[in-house]
């Protein structure tokens, strides 16, 4: 018996030293990930990782990336905005090269003053606000909490009403799976995780599997998602999405497998003034799958030439 044991306890050591992924060098991402025109900025405790282009007279766009994403997620849309649009991009906090928070706080509010402190620093009253899923969210509590700051607001597949093992005014419970995530990052696993975002499985490259996995292993961010996770507590979205005054854009995957387009009737119901574009065969990152497509309609709501 006390072999068998011995034989177990091998294995899982073994197990676990296979594994076991460490986080990336800063250093070495930092060269791979942030060339210009990504810049770092001091701001409310945080090294922020920020691109900002475009005119500096052209109207402001903001983009908030989703769950477990970069500003990376943008990269072939800003060719197609930056033109009409000073276009900034961040990695929100415990994300991508910002990584995590000195203060351990991910909860919204947080998002919500780092997101006011940036505009405050950028010298913007206004700006255009746009989201994809948890960033979506984020977006939208933005202009719910700061109606006088938000000119037209994108909401991309956002969450924020309840569902399956998410309710309201609790935080989850944090899996054990998820609880394991600091210390290992199986490229299986994390393939399995990414591909319901894309309708078109050859949407998912070999290079944007990499560079997705290579922002997770960014020092600190796996244990900083774990940490989101614990905190996260869901408020009935109703009465905050009633306050947001800023004409809305629904943008959603038809084929959207993680944030599926039904869920867009919640937010017509609740919002004052918003519109819903459907993407025919595009899953949950459109900007991703097809930017061309997924600009038109963007461009056309928020008036570009």
């Amino acid at each position: 018996m006390r072999l068998i044991l011995l034989l177990l306890l091998l294995a899982l050591l073994a197990a676990g030293w296979w594994l076991h992924a460490p986080d990336r060098p800063r250093a070495a991402l930092e060269a791979a990930y942030a060339a210009p025109p990504s810049t770092f900025l001091e701001l409310d405790g945080l090294r922020l990782h920020l691109r900002d282009t475009g005119p500096r007279t052209a109207p402001a766009l903001i983009l908030l990336h989703g769950f477990g994403s970069s500003v990376h997620t943008w990269d072939d849309w800003a060719p197609l905005l930056e033109r009409d649009f000073r276009l900034i991009r961040l990695d929100l906090p415990g994300f991508g090269l910002t990584g995590a928070d000195p203060l351990g706080d991910y909860t919204d509010a947080r998002a919500l003053a780092v997101l006011a402190a940036l505009m405050d620093r950028l010298g913007l009253a206004r700006a255009h606000l746009l989201g994809s899923s948890m960033g979506g969210r984020i977006a939208w509590r933005f202009a719910a909490a700061h109606p006088d700051r938000v000119d037209r607001l994108v909401l991309m597949a956002p969450d924020g009403f309840a569902s399956p093992g998410i309710g309201y005014d609790a935080p989850p419970r944090v899996p054990l799976l998820l609880r394991a995530l600091p210390y290992t990052l199986p490229d299986r696993l994390l393939r399995a995780s990414l591909a319901p975002a894309y309708a078109d499985p050859a949407a998912l490259t070999p290079a944007r599997f990499a560079r997705t996995r290579d922002m997770l292993l960014a020092p600190g961010v796996r244990r900083a998602i774990v940490a989101r996770a614990g905190q996260h507590v869901l408020e009935r979205p109703e009465p905050l999405l009633a306050r947001i005054t800023a004409p809305t854009l629904l943008l959603w995957g038809a084929e959207d497998r993680m944030v599926p387009v039904a869920n867009a009737q919640e937010y017509l119901r609740a919002l004052p003034d918003a519109r819903l574009v459907v993407l025919p065969g595009l899953g949950h990152v459109p900007m991703e799958e097809a930017p061309a497509a997924a600009a038109a309609p963007l461009r056309a709501f928020l008036g570009a030439p």
